[in-house]
């Protein structure tokens, strides 16, 4: 049995977020504008907004400054590395931030898997809801993230981890 996508998409202050889900509702993606390896409307994609309505009103407001936590059903593949990674950030709370290593030493990996570590969190399909927006270097520099720095900036910002300047540049 072949499932289907079912796609919309939210507005948000990083721009238009695109949202896929599986035939039970469950939240498959998000990506956001200019996103590496962020997800495209698909020919037989269908478009059903309705069923994105609570994760629509949750991201409104998260943005708002009103929720810190999401509570929606996420369903996600990867490896089983990769599963045990996006466990440890979820797990990382709304104006916290973590490192690398600390995702390596609390999954139980090796420091040498810190590469890993982060090509795992280059992966993740759920921007935003799974926060790895909140994963910086050791010594506290804002690296890379899928969706631009300029959104992993304003994202901190909204969580109150950091201070941005009007071209969002961290103070």
């Amino acid at each position: 049995m072949t499932t289907r996508v079912h796609h919309t998409t939210v507005d948000s202050p990083v721009g238009p977020l695109l949202l896929t889900a599986d035939d039970d509702g469950a939240l498959t993606s998000l990506s956001v504008p200019g996103q590496k390896n962020g997800r495209t409307v698909q020919e037989g994609w269908r478009h059903t907004p309705d069923l994105f309505r609570t994760a629509g009103e949750q991201l409104a407001a998260y943005f708002a400054g009103d929720l810190t936590v999401f509570r929606l059903d996420l369903r996600t593949e990867g490896s089983a590395f990769r599963e045990k990674v996006w466990a440890a950030i979820d797990a990382v709370p709304y104006g916290a931030t973590t490192s690398y290593g600390e995702i390596a030493a609390r999954i139980g990996a090796s420091r040498a898997a810190v590469r890993a570590v982060g090509g795992a969190t280059g992966a993740n399909p759920l921007l935003i809801l799974r926060p790895c927006h909140r994963v910086i270097g050791a010594d506290g520099s804002l690296t890379g993230y899928a969706g631009g720095l300029p959104t992993k900036v304003r994202l901190l910002a909204l969580e109150g981890v950091i201070e941005a300047g009007p071209d969002l540049t961290p103070r």
